[in-house]
């Protein structure tokens, strides 16, 4: 498929490129408090691994890339049929950003937190993200 005189591969190398050649502004460790619905939350730190932060990241920027495509797409007038297909290509996308950054609280953050004694609240925690995250 071609996206406003890209092919899926050029316009993935040109936004994988670009992200290198940022790849300076990569952070190494992440981590953070808990916030939105638990703003006083002690909950546990969470820390993600170089190569779990630059698969995110890599993802993240091939799907803005892909975005930044539909959107050339409906500039272009293109078949409502071909921007539902792409649109439903960024959804899986934006969905296996999602498994993995829950599959790595699950197996990362959750034992952390059960190790600490906080299991409690990071168990509330998670079930109110998955609440606004769910349709």
């Amino acid at each position: 498929m071609i996206y406003g005189g890209f092919n899926n591969r050029i316009w993935y190398q040109l936004t994988l490129s670009k992200q290198i050649n940022q790849s300076s502004k990569i952070t190494v460790s992440h981590q953070h408090q808990h916030q939105g619905k638990f703003p006083e939350s002690k909950a546990t730190p969470h820390v993600h691994s170089e190569e779990s932060l630059k698969r995110l990241i890599n993802r993240l920027s091939r799907i803005e890339g892909h975005i930044r495509g539909i959107k050339t797409m409906i500039q272009e007038s293109r078949s409502c049929s071909e921007v539902l297909i792409q649109l439903a290509a960024v959804r899986g996308g934006i969905d296996r950003v999602a498994r993995i950054i829950l599959d790595e609280h699950l197996e990362e953050c959750i034992v952390r937190a059960a190790k600490e004694g906080n299991i409690d609240l990071e168990i509330e925690e998670l079930k109110a993200a998955l609440d606004r995250f769910l349709p």
